[in-house]
């Protein structure tokens, strides 16, 4: 939880505000997994903050709807850039999706 919180404070990703008038803060939880490996051991915990926008009102507490997706026609289209340039590519892992 502690590393969550750092990557959330070292990336900037939120701030105190003032709540506007007439408006409720939505609540959110710690969501906790135990990632276990082939032969059914534990291999690490892994934990994360989620937001209940389940509460939320669709024109009252928001106008969009936003999805980090990616859709497997982009991932496709990209390595086929890369084989053609010939550029190196590699793949690593996000600790923090903000």
């Amino acid at each position: 939880m502690n590393k969550e919180i750092n990557a959330l404070m070292v990336n900037n990703t939120w701030g105190l505000v003032h709540l506007p008038s007439r408006k409720k803060a939505i609540s959110s939880n710690w969501v906790y997994k135990a990632k276990l490996k082939s032969d059914g051991s534990l291999g690490r915990l892994k934990v994360r903050r989620v937001i209940r926008g389940f509460t939320q009102k669709y024109r009252v507490d928001y106008q969009e709807v936003f999805s980090l997706g990616v859709k497997m026609a982009t991932i496709r289209t990209i390595i086929a850039l890369v084989a053609s340039k010939g550029w190196m590519m590699s793949q690593w892992g996000v600790n923090n999706a903000f």
